[in-house]
């Protein structure tokens, strides 16, 4: 079995859900401690001018876990968002298929991170088809700290391999991983490019994943999948 991990992400990138699709399963590694400002409470999508951030605002909470990172409900995120996505997106071809369940996600009130966070992972699956099943790290009780934790996750979950992305060949020590019995897979994954609003801008690519399918519709799944290196195509039945 080949299990992938991940940082949870706000409105993922294509990149992200890549990861995902060519595992067997997912760890939302949401253990870890929250850092401001990165990938687990913002993300870019594609504006008039360039490229522009949505963002979380969370509650100040030294050394706090991402699993209980908080929302500040006194701040007024929820409406600016869907203000700027229906503003940037709503002559995209296929904005009306996906706005009434977009809507409806920045319409609920959101108190911790992790459930917002989950919440739009599970619309990008189910919108992608993309199968693999999902643990959360909190809940399996990892112990040590960098490559010995992956080794201990890969323990934990019964997995041969692991699938790392690139980014992280420097940091991960792969000889452990290898004297434990876990071979390391690396991440390879081709941004697609597609369709998107304000082209005169020309291509932004790691972008949002809504960026794709507001723009492309129910062809976003092929657009994204058929570059990738088939490790796992039966995840994406």
């Amino acid at each position: 079995m080949i299990v992938a991990a991940h940082q949870p992400s706000y409105l993922p990138t294509l990149h992200y859900l890549d990861k995902m699709a060519k595992s067997d399963l997912f760890v939302v590694m949401d253990d870890v401690p929250f850092e401001a400002n990165r990938f687990q409470n913002r993300q870019r999508i594609k504006v008039a001018d360039g490229d522009g951030w949505l963002t979380v605002p969370v509650v100040p909470q030294p050394d706090a876990r991402i699993c209980a990172a908080r929302i500040d409900t006194q701040v007024a995120w929820r409406r600016r968002t869907w203000l700027t996505i229906e503003t940037h997106y709503r002559s995209a071809p296929f904005f009306e298929h996906y706005a009434d369940d977009l809507r409806d996600a920045f319409s609920q009130r959101w108190d911790r991170l992790i459930d917002l966070d989950m919440h739009l992972l599970e619309l990008a699956r189910g919108w992608l088809r993309v199968h693999v099943p999902i643990v959360r790290a909190s809940s399996l009780g990892l112990d040590g700290t960098g490559s010995a934790r992956v080794v201990d996750l890969c323990r934990k979950v019964g997995a041969h391999a692991y699938l790392s992305g690139s980014g992280a060949s420097g940091s991960l020590d792969a000889e452990l991983l290898g004297r434990s019995g876990i071979s390391v897979v690396w991440q390879h994954f081709d941004h697609p490019q597609h369709a998107q609003r304000y082209p005169e801008l020309g291509f932004l690519p790691g972008l949002g994943f809504i960026d794709l399918l507001l723009n492309c519709g129910p062809d976003a799944r092929d657009l994204v999948f058929a570059r990738t290196h088939p490790l796992r195509a039966h995840s994406l039945a």
